[in-house]
C-alpha cells in the first residue's frame, strides 16, 4: 500500500538527500495502538533518476507493507510528477505533439517520442479534471496554465496532492495513491461474423 510522504523536495534534492533514510511511520495503518510487530522493512528501487529509493514498512499481522511516496515522485509511473508537469506544458506551447516530441525525446524516433508523450498526457489531463471537481473549481479550464496563474506555482501536480490530501486514496495514478484505473475490455457487437468459413445455406 502506498502512503503520502509529505515533502517539498524536487526529486533531484530527495535523491542528493538520500531522503528516503528520514521517511517515517510512528504507528501501523492497519493498528494505531501497536502491538503487531510493525518495523521497518528497507527501501525498494526506482526506475525514474538511477539511485531513487522509497522506504518501506511492513506490517506481520496484517502481511501487508507500506511504502513511503514523496510527494515529488508519480504514483505508480516510472516518473516524477514534476517531469509530468514540464512535458504537458511543452505539449501546450507547440502546434503539435509530434513537434513537442522532436523537442523532449529527439534521440527516439518519432512514433516512439509520440507514444511517450501520450503515455503521459492520458494521465495529466484526467488528473486535473479530477482535481478541479473535487475543489469545486471549472472543470471546464482545468488546464495546467489555469492551475499555475491561480495558485502562482509551476509545481501544479505537487501542489495538488498536497490540496486534496484527504481523497489521495481514491485518485488513480499519477497523483492519487488509488489502484490504476481499469481498462475497459472490448465491446463486441452482435454483427461480428464468427471466425471459419461461412456456413452453407440451405439447398435448393
Amino acid at each position: 500500500m502506498q502512503l503520502r510522504h509529505e515533502t517539498a523536495l524536487t526529486s533531484e534534492a530527495y535523491l542528493a538527500e538520500r531522503a528516503w533514510e528520514k521517511a517515517s511511520l510512528s504507528t501501523c495503518p492497519r493498528h494505531p495502538a501497536g502491538g503487531c510487530g510493525f518495523a521497518r522493512h528497507g527501501t525498494y528501487p526506482r526506475k525514474t533518476r538511477t539511485g531513487m529509493r522509497v522506504a518501506r514498512y511492513y506490517c506481520p499481522t496484517a502481511h501487508e507493507t507500506f511504502s513511503l511516496l514523496p510527494d515529488c515522485l508519480a504514483s505508480r509511473f516510472p516518473s516524477d510528477l514534476d517531469e509530468l508537469e514540464r512535458v504537458t506544458i511543452q505539449v501546450a506551447t507547440h502546434r503539435s505533439v509530434e513537434a513537442a516530441a522532436d523537442v523532449l525525446r529527439p534521440e527516439i524516433t518519432l512514433p516512439s517520442a509520440v507514444r511517450w508523450i501520450r503515455r503521459r498526457l492520458r494521465l495529466v489531463r484526467p488528473s486535473l479534471v479530477l482535481v478541479a471537481g473535487l475543489l469545486g473549481l471549472d472543470v471546464g479550464t482545468a488546464t495546467l496554465a489555469a492551475f499555475r496563474a491561480a495558485w502562482d506555482t509551476d509545481r501544479v501536480l505537487v501542489q495538488a496532492r498536497t490540496r486534496v490530501d484527504a481523497h489521495l486514496t481514491i485518485l488513480p495514478p499519477p497523483l492519487g495513491l488509488g489502484p490504476r484505473a481499469r481498462r475497459r475490455p472490448p465491446r463486441v457487437t452482435t454483427r461480428q461474423h464468427a471466425m471459419g468459413a461461412d456456413r452453407a445455406g440451405p439447398s435448393g
